[in-house]
């Protein structure tokens, strides 16, 4: 089992694997480390080695594990790489066979093997070095390293001298405490995107007067709060002069820009600096992803499965004044660029990808309306709100976290309440393929009608306010089921825990597509009765500008009036006759209690339970009126007694 993190991001211990052909002086390198000196008689595997805290300054400890390169070994050699936060491969420097082997054998064996884990090579055997054609290590492995890009540091030594031998595990465990992969691009050798967003965050975050650069004072600040330490002016002097003559723009009359900031931790990480970009980093909640720790997202979500958590006023008056200021041109929408410019200090826009991609109402060219902006917002705090509160966070969320977010009622005891006060609800869209379930997702988002199939083959999302005629609004969520994916979706016990309302689209004028949606309808219902999370549900006869099948009519009054649930609803988004659809989805969802359909095998379990209970109710008023009389007699047979 590999070493993990605390809750502050900081490792417990740090295990390293050690590899490499036999005889290449594995065993010989770990015995050295561990006693200082050269063993003389050295078992072929030794046992776990466990280093002390106190050996290198970041004070963590270090478990060296040997390995046998033998081919009876592979299985166990296999689960100590698995186990491993890092590997030493190593070879001989007085055999370049080994040299060879280590391009040509290990290194891709680790790739093959999918061992993502940093990569020291350590050249043994450095005092037995033939010296008569000596060639440098840095000529020898760049290839090797531009092939690799999984090495951290290549290194030689000697166990016999005592040459490096401390330095092969001190790299190594630098790279599992402060690996550069994450932070540094070799290949162009510029800090990688996730951490120059990282990095712009906290640059703002010190830009207390939010002039666009860090005073001398705002960097002193800066200085101590990650390394307890103030700066003397001579040497913020110094680093002004460095940025100044490498970057021009880095420097103005201000004080240090981003560019400047970012080019500082370039500078880090080509100097072998690395740990301090990642003190800075760690110092602001970030963790070996560069993402925020749990620890910064520490908010209680705790939730029953039929409860879902939506967004306060505040945190929704939060994200108007975040769209207020992306909003450079003042359009009422958020361009491409602006949203771009907006996740800048995020680890990646969040909904460039499923299931937030094309959930939501497009406004111009791919951009988003405050509505559209919000309808997003919405959709990720009931689907993910831990990923919710982190990109509020990231783009300058520095409020109460708990304040953001409120966790809804019960959906059980709205029902028996027979009202809800939830903002936003949740809809299931099941139906037949070719019924019309994605045409009226694009209809709810304002988009038009195109007279082509495309198959949903995975769940997808479409959010959007509704208008009331009272006022306000309500956010609705609907979420088309794909027909494959039902008896999956089903198979959980809670899978209708978050629905408020479940809908079921067909195509009228196809008998099959009928049949089929009133099979998913029996289905979901007799789920709902199992489990106990019933809910309303609506049929949605789509397609009308088509003519029906002929016992179209007849069929659906006999299944709403034997299944108890009203009429289906008739849509045709060819004609953009909606027949103010999403309204009436609201309202079912807003009355938890109406039109939930039953079984008939439902029906009749619920007629004896509520026998059962009229029984027991019955049985206990008569107990209680026997108890009563029987009190009554005896206290007439005591004042009989007494007046004898």
């Amino acid at each position: 089992m590999k070493t993990t993190a605390t809750a502050g991001g900081l490792r417990t211990g740090v295990r390293i694997a050690v590899v490499g052909d036999r005889a290449t002086g594995k065993s010989s390198l770990i015995a050295s480390v561990a006693d200082e000196s050269f063993p003389e008689d050295v078992p072929h595997v030794l046992p776990p080695i466990h280093l002390p805290a106190d050996l290198y300054p970041d004070r963590v400890p270090i478990t060296v594990v040997d390995t046998s390169s033998r081919i009876e070994n592979e299985g166990r050699l296999l689960e100590e790489l698995k186990r491993a936060d890092a590997v030493v491969v190593t070879y001989a420097c007085n055999e370049p066979a080994t040299f060879h082997h280590l391009a040509n054998f290990w290194l891709p064996e680790l790739r093959h093997l999918e061992i993502r884990i940093p990569v020291i090579v350590a050249g043994c055997k450095l005092d037995l070095q033939d010296e008569s054609a000596p060639m440098s290590l840095e000529r020898k492995m760049t290839p090797i390293m531009h092939q690799f890009r999984e090495i951290e540091t290549c290194i030689e030594c000697s166990a016999a001298y005592q040459i490096h031998v401390e330095d092969v595990f001190y790299y190594a465990q630098r790279a599992v405490l402060h690996p550069t992969a994450p932070l540094f691009d070799q290949e162009s050798q510029s800090l990688k995107s996730r951490c120059r967003r990282a990095l712009k965050r906290i640059f703002i975050l010190c830009d207390h007067d939010m002039d666009g650069a860090l005073s001398d004072a705002e960097l002193n600040e800066f200085q101590v709060k990650c390394f307890n330490a103030p700066l003397q002016p001579s040497e913020i002097g110094g680093v002004k002069r460095v940025v100044r003559e490498r970057v021009p723009e880095g420097i103005n009359h201000l004080g240090l820009t981003l560019e400047g900031f970012l080019y500082l931790h370039t500078l880090f990480v080509e100097k072998w600096r690395v740990e301090t970009t990642w003190t800075v980093l760690r110092k602001f909640g970030y963790n070996d992803s560069i993402e925020l720790r749990d620890d910064f997202l520490s908010v209680s979500f705790r939730r029953s499965s039929d409860q879902s958590v939506e967004l306060t006023r505040g945190a929704v008056d939060f994200l108007k004044r975040v769209f207020n200021a992306y909003d450079v041109d003042k359009d009422g929408i958020l361009q491409l660029s602006e949203l771009d410019d907006l996740f800048s200090t995020a680890p990646q826009s969040p909904w460039s990808k499923p299931p937030y991609k094309d959930a939501a109402e497009k406004s111009g060219i791919n951009g988003l309306s405050l509505r559209g902006f919000l309808s997003e917002w919405e959709l990720m705090t009931v689907l993910s709100p831990v990923q919710s509160l982190a990109n509020m966070i990231y783009i300058g969320y520095s409020g109460d976290p708990a304040s953001a977010f409120h966790v809804t009622r019960r959906r059980t005891i709205d029902r028996k309440k027979r009202q809800t006060d939830r903002r936003l609800f949740q809809c299931f869209v099941f139906g037949p393929k070719y019924a019309g379930k994605s045409v009226l997702l694009d209809s709810f988002l304002g988009r038009p009608f195109l007279d082509k199939y495309s198959s949903t083959t995975n769940e997808r999302y479409a959010v959007n306010f509704i208008d009331q005629l009272e006022g306000g609004k309500k956010t609705l969520v609907l979420q088309e089921i794909p027909e494959d994916h039902v008896d999956k979706f089903l198979s959980k016990k809670e899978a209708l825990a978050p629905c408020d309302v479940a809908i079921f689209v067909y195509d009228c004028s196809d008998e099959n597509s009928w049949m089929r949606a009133t099979e998913l309808l029996v289905q979901v219902t007799k789920q709902a009765e199992f489990s106990g999370f019933g809910v309303p549900c609506l049929l949605i006869a789509a397609k009308t500008d088509l003519d029906p099948y002929p016992a179209e009519i007849q069929d659906s009054m006999r299944v709403c009036r034997d299944m108890g649930i009203v009429l289906p609803i008739t849509v045709s988004a060819k004609l953009r006759d909606t027949n103010d659809i999403f309204s009436r989805v609201l309202s079912a969802a807003q009355c938890p209690h109406l039109g939930i359909p039953e079984t008939e095998m439902g029906r009749r379990s619920k007629q004896h339970r509520q026998f059962v209970n009229h029984s027991l109710i019955v049985l206990s008023v008569g107990a209680a009126i026997a108890v009563s009389g029987n009190a009554a007699y005896r206290a007439y047979l005591s004042r009989k007694n007494t007046s004898n």
